[in-house]
């Protein structure tokens, strides 16, 4: 998330040190050393793997220059540096790859800045000057702590419904509208689109935390988050799908409980599978987006979400969303039949615009993003709005999911289906 890396000593710190491979880049940085009155003695020689050798056994500096032209794998070699980097320590990192992809990785991985070789002291000094501002800029959760963080699961009640675009537009809104420091969680491990539809590369955060679990921390979700805006960070994969995922779902929880310590809110793109196989993950949540469509089959579903939470979630509130909504004649169940067949109001419902959702695919931003200003987008900031104000009012007794339950399930298809020309399949 390109904030300095962290771990746990707490001594006398030195304000620069420097691990370098060759004569001139460590000339270079004598010349800068001097200028800010450090001592030159600083400015070691043994790049990246002395980096490490010798701050596991020391204090860390309050910048760390490393020199990863000896490592052939940076990123997996700088997981190294940051296990035993301190709180608040920046690295600034050089090398001969001249490879924007690596620059990303390597920024989102959690380095403040890298410079290609060969080092000129005006870069140099650059970069320097933007580390001593970041560490001495005010921090931005100071002027939030107070406010409640908000916890959102989002759940398509079918294959299609837009529920992974509904959670990336809502983590867009609640980043730029709602002013907050927001997560993305996609949890759809093989066909996730929550770094797709940002336009970024999803990076093996999500991967590595399942693979070992023991290993999520703050400074976990500090390199493993990918960095899409000031306020917004997402959590996504794209594991290969011959490689099937086996895990108890430990990994996903720990992992919204370091989200719910470093950021105000977390959307989490939930497939509806996770609900049945790992249901402890809607513990910690407080609102649970259903996205449906007006068909038969969504209606079904939807009426066994809305039952399975009033049983095994009574403490969430369940907001239901209908997307991609048609013209009235041009749905296989108008509005009314749907509310009638589900026996509850839906909260929020905003109109299908291929126009709008092809833009937005081909930009590669959110919809929200893409459509902003657009009227038809309108339930989505409105959703964002609603979001944040249960949340803030959850400690003042808000009022609990609207749905009225007691009609069985069949009952309800059969009341449904006797105003339809159509047939359920079975």
């Amino acid at each position: 998330m390109n904030a300095p890396f962290s771990l746990g000593k707490t001594t006398q710190r030195e304000p620069f040190v420097a691990f370098v491979c060759d004569e001139f880049s460590a000339d270079t940085l004598r010349s800068v050393a001097t200028e800010h009155g450090w001592p030159i003695e600083k400015v070691l020689k043994g790049g990246l793997r002395n980096a490490v050798q010798t701050l596991a056994v020391s204090t860390s500096p309050n910048v760390l220059f490393v020199d990863l032209s000896e490592s052939g794998d940076p990123l997996n070699d700088i997981n190294g540096l940051a296990e035993v980097c301190e709180p608040g320590t920046i690295v600034i990192a050089t090398g001969q790859v001249n490879d924007v992809r690596l620059y990303r990785d390597l920024v989102a991985s959690g380095i403040h800045d890298y410079l290609l070789k060969p080092l000129h002291p005006d870069m140099v000094r650059d970069s320097i000057l933007q580390a001593h501002a970041l560490l001495n800029a005010p921090k931005a959760v100071e002027a939030t702590v107070e406010r409640p963080h908000c916890a959102t699961a989002v759940i398509g009640t079918r294959g299609g419904a837009g529920a992974s675009t509904v959670a990336t537009s809502l983590a867009w809104l609640m980043g730029e509208q709602e002013k907050r420091s927001t997560a993305l969680l996609d949890l759809d491990v093989h066909f996730g689109t929550g770094a797709l539809a940002l336009d970024l590369e999803p990076g093996r955060g999500l991967t590595d935390a399942i693979e070992n679990p023991s290993r999520i921390d703050g400074l976990f979700i500090e390199r493993a988050m990918v960095r899409a805006g000031e306020r917004l960070s997402v959590l996504s994969a794209e594991a290969p799908i011959n490689a099937p995922i086996e895990t108890d779902g430990s990994a996903f929880y720990q992992l919204q409980e370091e989200m719910r310590n470093a950021f105000e809110c977390t959307i989490v793109d939930l497939p509806r599978t996770m609900l049945v196989n790992h249901p402890h993950l809607i513990e910690e949540v407080q609102t649970a987006v259903i996205v449906t469509e007006m068909t038969l089959a969504a209606a079904r579903d939807t009426i066994r979400l809305l039952s399975w939470f009033r049983s095994n979630a009574p403490h969430v509130k369940v907001v239901l969303f209908a997307n991609r909504v048609h013209p009235a004649g041009a749905q296989e169940i108008s509005r009314k039949d749907f509310e009638g067949s589900i026996e509850r109001k839906l909260d929020f419902a905003m109109a299908f615009d291929g126009k709008l959702a092809a833009q937005s695919a081909k930009l590669g931003k959110p919809l929200a993003e893409a459509a902003k200003g657009n009227r038809a987008i309108a339930p989505l900031a409105d959703l964002a709005r609603h979001l944040c104000r249960l949340t803030e009012d959850q400690d003042d007794g808000a009022a609990a999911d609207p749905g009225k339950g007691g009609t069985s399930l069949v009952g309800k298809l059969a009341k449904l289906r006797a105003r339809l020309p159509v047939k359920a399949k079975k």
